[in-house]
C-alpha cells in the first residue's frame, strides 16, 4: 500500500516530467502555447493533487473536486484529461495490489452511479475546448448509464474514453512499451517523455484535435507527426533531434493545433511506471 505522500509526489512527479518534454504543438518548458503556460500547468498539478489521493473520497468526487481546484487556482482547463486518466490510478496504487492493471481494471468496475454524476459535473466544470452534445447520454445531462458504459458509448471518438473501454491497454501496453524501449536504448532526461508522445501521437488521431478541428485535421497531424518521428529516428545528435521537435513545435502552434490528448496518455503513462516502481519497492 502506497502513502499518500508518495502517491501525491508520483503524481506531481508525472506532470513535471510531462511539461519539461518539447512535446510538439502543447505547453512545455521550452515553448508555452494556446494562451496558456507552464506555469499554469505545474500550479495545476500542485492543486488538484490533494483532493486525487485523498482516501476519504470516492474516485468520481476526487476528480471532481481536482477540476474544481484547479478552476479556481488557473480558470482554464488544463487537466481535465490528466485528472480522468490519473484519479483510477492512483485508486488502484493506494489499494496496493502489486498488479496495477489488475488493481486499475478492478477500480474501474467498481465505479457506481455516483461516480458518474461526479464525472459528468467535472467535465461540465472544465468546459473542454470542442465538447458537444452526445445525444441521450450526455454530459450535462443526470445520467442514466454508468461511467464504464457511457465511456464505451465515447470510446470511438474520444481516447480517453477509450482506456476506459479498454482497461487503459494503450498506457499499459503501446505507451509503457515506447518508455522502456527509449530507456533501453540509454535515452535520459525528456527523451523517454517524448517517446511516449510520439508513439501515441503517430498512432492515433488526437481526440483534442479532432473535437476542435475535425477528424480530417486530426489525421493529416498523426501523418506529419510520422514523418518527424521517422527523422528522428534517424538522427544520434540530441540538438538536431531537439530541432526537428521544435520546427514542428512552432508549426503546429501557428495552426492553433494542440494535440493534448496524446499529452494526456502520456502523463497517465508516467504516472504508471513511476507507481509500478513503488510498488515493487514497497513489495520487497
Amino acid at each position: 500500500m502506497l502513502s499518500r505522500d508518495v502517491l501525491r509526489t508520483a503524481y506531481e512527479d508525472s506532470c513535471r516530467l510531462e511539461i519539461e518534454a518539447l512535446k510538439p504543438g502543447n505547453v512545455h518548458v521550452f515553448a508555452d502555447g494556446h494562451r496558456m503556460s507552464v506555469s499554469q500547468f505545474l500550479e495545476s498539478a500542485r492543486v488538484s493533487s490533494p483532493p486525487l489521493t485523498d482516501p476519504v473520497l470516492p474516485v468520481g468526487r476526487r476528480m471532481l473536486e481536482a477540476v474544481r481546484a484547479t478552476q479556481r487556482a488557473v480558470s482554464t482547463n488544463t487537466n481535465l484529461g490528466i485528472i480522468l486518466l490519473c484519479a483510477p490510478l492512483i485508486r488502484a496504487a493506494e489499494r496496493g495490489q502489486s498488479d496495477l492493471h489488475c488493481g486499475l481494471r478492478s477500480v474501474l468496475a467498481s465505479l457506481d452511479m455516483d461516480d458518474t454524476k461526479s464525472v459528468f459535473e467535472a467535465i461540465v466544470a472544465a468546459s473542454p475546448g470542442g465538447l458537444g452534445s452526445a445525444g441521450d447520454n450526455d454530459v450535462r445531462d443526470e445520467p442514466k448509464i454508468s461511467l464504464l458504459e457511457a465511456m464505451r458509448e465515447a470510446a470511438g471518438r474520444d481516447l480517453i474514453a477509450r482506456q476506459y473501454a479498454n482497461g487503459f491497454d494503450d498506457i499499459f501496453g503501446l505507451g509503457l512499451s515506447a518508455m522502456n524501449a527509449s530507456l533501453a536504448r540509454g535515452e535520459a532526461g525528456m527523451w523517454p517523455t517524448i517517446a511516449i508522445y510520439m508513439t501515441f501521437l503517430t498512432s492515433f488521431p488526437d481526440s483534442h484535435v479532432a473535437r476542435k478541428h475535425g477528424g480530417e485535421t486530426a489525421e493529416k497531424v498523426r501523418a506529419e507527426a510520422q514523418a518527424v518521428r521517422a527523422a528522428l529516428d534517424e538522427q544520434n545528435n540530441d540538438a538536431a533531434r531537439t530541432k526537428l521537435l521544435a520546427d514542428f513545435d512552432r508549426d503546429l502552434k501557428a495552426r492553433g493545433i494542440n494535440p493534448g490528448t496524446s499529452a494526456d496518455l502520456t502523463v497517465a503513462c508516467l504516472l504508471v511506471h513511476i507507481l509500478v516502481d513503488q510498488l515493487a519497492q514497497s513489495g520487497r
